[in-house]
């Protein structure tokens, strides 16, 4: 894996033999170079280059006892992040649906994920007139309200990667200049929430405010949905006032304390 000149199914085959590795340290909290050959069926060599490069990144590590092996904290990261969403997820149920339940339309958690936003939690409401599931679905973060709130807290690089490239239009209300998405940014830092009215599918509007985690830092976007004929310009400001709460109440649980 550490081996530059492999590649197609070499490649692949390095990779599956050092998720082979983790799972047996995992499943024998530590083993030796000669074990994990022999449990891969590969040489002692090989086994030994694979655990380096694990190693390397923090996977894996040498027990005191020299030439044995456990998981390391490059895992324990993985399994935080992991963790985390999992939390938020549950943390923020309740509120998702008491929410959509209260105003009748979707809501929905969407979390950064590179430059796209992804929702990892959804609520329907009684009025909700789409059965589309939006978790799991990578969406724009120029063109929805959780895209804008998470691009407005997002870091400084993402922010300029996204501002600097030509923004992809989806409608005709699609925000694509540099200058206007950048003041409508700056009106969700100051304001506390955003909106998106028909700019990534015709009549659909939303609105969403931030959720913040323990140390205050904005962590994922809650929004609601709804058709424009119902959830339209006039009622964002009334609707924002319910969706600030519901996001303030997931911040608490995820321990924000304002």
């Amino acid at each position: 894996m550490s081996n530059e000149r492999e590649s197609g199914p070499a490649l692949v085959q390095s990779v599956d033999r050092a998720l082979s590795i983790l799972e047996i340290l995992a499943r024998r909290r530590g083993a030796g170079v000669t074990e994990i050959g022999r449990e891969l069926g590969v040489h002692k060599s090989t086994a030994f280059r694979l655990l380096a490069a694990l190693e390397a990144r923090g996977f894996v590590e040498q027990a005191q006892e020299r030439g044995t092996y456990r998981l390391g904290l490059g895992v324990v990261r993985l399994a935080g992040a992991v963790t985390a969403q999992l939390d938020l997820s549950r943390q923020g149920h309740e509120a998702c649906d008491r929410l959509a339940a209260d105003l009748g339309e979707t809501v929905n958690i969407a979390i950064l994920d590179s430059n796209r936003a992804v929702n990892i939690t959804q609520s329907r409401g009684a009025a909700s007139v789409t059965s589309h599931n939006w978790v799991g679905r990578q969406t724009p973060l120029h063109a929805t309200s959780s895209g804008k709130i998470l691009l407005a807290h997002a870091p400084a690089p993402v922010l300029a990667a996204v501002l600097a490239e030509p923004p992809e239009r989806f409608t005709d209300a699609t925000v694509t200049g540099e200058t206007e998405l950048a003041a409508e940014l700056d009106r969700a830092r100051e304001r506390g929430w955003a909106f998106t009215a028909e700019e990534y599918e015709v009549g659909l509007n939303a609105v969403a405010a931030p959720i913040r985690g323990a140390d205050g830092a904005v962590v994922a976007a809650l929004s609601i949905s709804g058709p424009a004929y119902r959830l339209d310009r006039d009622a964002f400001p009334a609707v924002a006032k319910r969706v600030i709460a519901a996001a303030g109440e997931v911040s608490a649980r995820m321990g924000w304390i304002p």
